[in-house]
């Protein structure tokens, strides 16, 4: 990927886009706002957003890995639907290729996170669902901030957007960024990738030494 000259900034205005399913059963909440996890695929966390274009509104839906908050999967798309959000569940699935039985996957309480087809994938793979028990942007709060990242480093500093292309475009660069260059502070001011690679070193110089 091309350096685009991006930079971290502070995130700005959160956006809501939770359309709470009533109709539906909601789970268990298994995070309690503790977006914590000791090693990766543990935990993941998804959510999405929108953006205006000249053409309509573009969303775009992240699965992030709570570890070293790297994004795991995304997708882009014209329409709101459960398609697109489990479009992302699915590269996710596809690139780490989770342990059955290890893996919680939280979200809030938005139609297309609870619907069958987004549910049923996840129990094919093993993966526990966790749903934001009382409803508010705290109970995703991860996600929540991921989201403003985008918003701040690419949309609002970019726009305004002619096209869902010139949208998926952009996500796509800044996804690669994010991940490979762009420096948490909670996690050591170092890049996702590197946080997960350090991980994988640590370990295996712990199980040559046993």
């Amino acid at each position: 990927m091309k350096d685009m000259g991006l930079e971290g900034v502070i995130r700005g205005k959160k956006v809501q886009t939770t359309i709470p399913d009533k109709s539906q059963p909601c789970p268990l909440d298994k995070v309690n706002r503790q977006f914590y996890a000791p090693a990766p695929n543990v935990l993941w966390v998804s959510d999405f957003t929108y953006v205006a274009t000249w053409q309509g509104f573009v969303y775009v839906a992240f699965v992030i890995d709570v570890f070293a908050r790297r994004i795991v999967g995304w997708r882009a798309s014209r329409t709101a639907n459960a398609g697109f959000v489990l479009d992302a569940l699915e590269q996710a699935i596809h690139q780490r290729r989770p342990a059955q039985d290890q893996l919680v996957h939280h979200s809030d309480r938005g139609a297309q996170y609870l619907s069958i087809k987004y549910t049923e994938r996840l129990a094919e793979a093993k993966i526990a669902l966790s749903v934001g028990s009382v409803g508010d942007s705290y109970d995703n709060a991860m996600a929540e901030t991921i989201n403003g990242l985008f918003k701040a480093e690419v949309i609002h500093r970019r726009g305004p957007w002619r096209s869902f292309e010139a949208v998926e475009y952009a996500t796509l660069e800044w996804v690669d960024w994010f991940n490979k260059r762009r420096l948490l502070e909670p996690i050591g001011n170092i890049p996702p990738a590197e946080a997960e690679d350090n991980f994988y070193a640590a370990l295996e110089r712990s199980d040559i030494a046993a």
